[in-house]
C-alpha cells in the first residue's frame, strides 16, 4: 500500500515537473515576430523598436522579414504557425484589408486565420504635389487642385506603388469624392512612385506621411491635404481632405496578430506587454520621428477595426477594377 502510494506520488510529481519544464522551455524560447515586408521600411523599423521595448516582459523577440506577394507570404507564414504565441506577425492595411479583394487567390483567410493582439500605429496619408508643378499650375490648396482638374479633365496624372496599392485606391477615392478625372500611373513600388513625382513625371501622389515627410520638409513636395478624418499633429497647418470632401478618411495602419486558436491568456499577456510599450514616452518619441502615431487597443477593438476596414476596401477595390491574378 505504502509502495503504491509512493509510486503515485512520484508519478504525479514527475508530471508536474514535466509540465513545468515544458512551460519553462516555451517561455525561454524566443518569440518570432514576422514582418511581411522588406527591412528598412516603417513597418520593419517600428516592429524592431517595439520588440526592444517588450523584451523585459516577454523575453527575446527575433524580428524576421518575409516579404513577397504584397505581404501575403509573411502573413501566410503566421496564419499557418502553431497557435502557441511563439510566432506573431504584423497585420497591415494591405495584407488584411486590401489584398483579400485584390488577389483572385489568397493563401489565407484574413477574417478567420488570425487572432488580433493590438493595433500598433496609425500613419496619415498625404496628398502631395511636385512643388515645381504646383507653382507652375498655381495650385496652392486642395480646392485649387480640384478646380484645375475639373477645368482640364485628363491632363493631371498621379502615381502609386502599383495597381491595387493603398496609394492607388486612395487616389481613386479622391477622384470619386472630388468628381474629377486623373490618369493613374502604377509603378513597381512606393519608392519608384515617389521618384517619379520628384522628377515631375507625375503630378501628384497620395503617400503615407512616413515616406513623404522628408521631401515635404525639404520643399521638394507640396502637401495639400492629409487623408485622415481630422488634421494631423504630425503635419500642423495642413488641412484634412475631409474639410473639402466630406467623409474622406483614409490612413495607413498596422498592428500585431497571432495565429487563430492562440489561447486567450497568451493573447492577453502579449497585449498587456505591447500596449504598455506603445504608451511609453520612448516609443512615442521614436515613432513620432517616423511620422507614426502609436495606437494601443484591446484585441477586440483591433479585430473590429480590421473587419470595418475589410468591408470598406471591398467596395473601393471593386470600384477601382484592380485585380492581381
Amino acid at each position: 500500500m505504502h509502495s503504491t502510494l509512493q509510486r503515485r506520488t512520484l508519478f504525479i510529481a514527475g508530471l508536474a515537473l514535466a509540465a513545468a519544464s515544458s512551460a519553462f522551455a516555451q517561455a525561454s524560447r524566443p518569440i518570432r515576430l514576422i514582418v511581411p515586408y522588406s527591412p528598412g521600411g516603417p513597418l520593419d523599423v517600428t516592429a524592431r523598436a517595439l520588440a526592444e521595448q517588450v523584451e523585459g516582459k516577454l523575453g527575446t523577440i527575433i524580428v524576421e522579414n518575409k516579404p513577397g506577394a504584397g505581404g501575403n507570404i509573411g502573413s501566410d507564414y503566421v496564419a499557418k504557425a502553431a497557435p502557441d504565441g511563439q510566432v506573431i506577425g504584423l497585420a497591415a492595411v494591405a495584407t488584411h484589408a486590401i489584398n483579400p479583394w485584390l488577389f483572385s487567390k489568397m493563401p489565407f483567410d484574413a477574417a478567420k486565420d488570425f487572432a488580433p493582439i493590438t493595433q500598433m500605429v496609425r500613419v496619415p496619408n498625404v496628398l502631395v504635389m511636385n512643388a515645381d508643378t504646383a507653382a507652375r499650375l498655381k495650385i496652392n490648396t486642395l480646392a485649387d487642385l480640384i478646380a484645375y482638374a475639373r477645368k482640364n479633365p485628363g491632363k493631371l496624372n498621379y502615381g502609386s506603388g502599383g495597381n491595387g496599392s493603398a496609394g492607388h485606391l486612395a487616389g481613386e477615392m479622391f477622384k470619386q469624392g472630388a468628381g474629377v478625372f486623373a490618369v493613374h500611373i502604377p509603378y513597381n513600388g512606393a519608392n519608384p512612385a515617389q521618384l517619379a513625382l520628384l522628377s515631375g513625371q507625375v503630378d501628384f501622389n497620395i503617400d503615407n506621411l512616413a515616406t513623404a515627410s522628408a521631401n515635404i520638409k525639404a520643399g521638394k513636395l507640396k502637401a495639400l491635404a492629409v487623408t485622415t478624418a481630422g488634421r494631423s499633429p504630425l503635419l500642423p497647418g495642413v488641412p484634412a481632405m475631409s474639410e473639402t470632401i466630406k467623409g474622406f478618411d483614409v490612413g495607413t495602419w498596422w498592428g500585431l496578430v497571432a495565429p487563430a486558436g492562440t489561447p486567450p491568456e497568451v493573447i492577453n499577456r502579449l497585449n498587456a506587454a505591447f500596449t504598455e510599450a506603445l504608451r511609453t514616452p520612448e516609443t512615442q518619441q521614436r515613432f513620432a520621428q517616423l511620422m507614426a502615431e502609436p495606437v494601443p487597443t484591446t484585441p477586440e477593438q483591433f479585430g473590429q477595426f480590421m473587419a470595418r476596414e475589410r468591408a470598406r476596401y471591398e467596395q473601393v477595390v471593386k470600384r477601382s477594377g484592380a485585380k492581381v491574378d
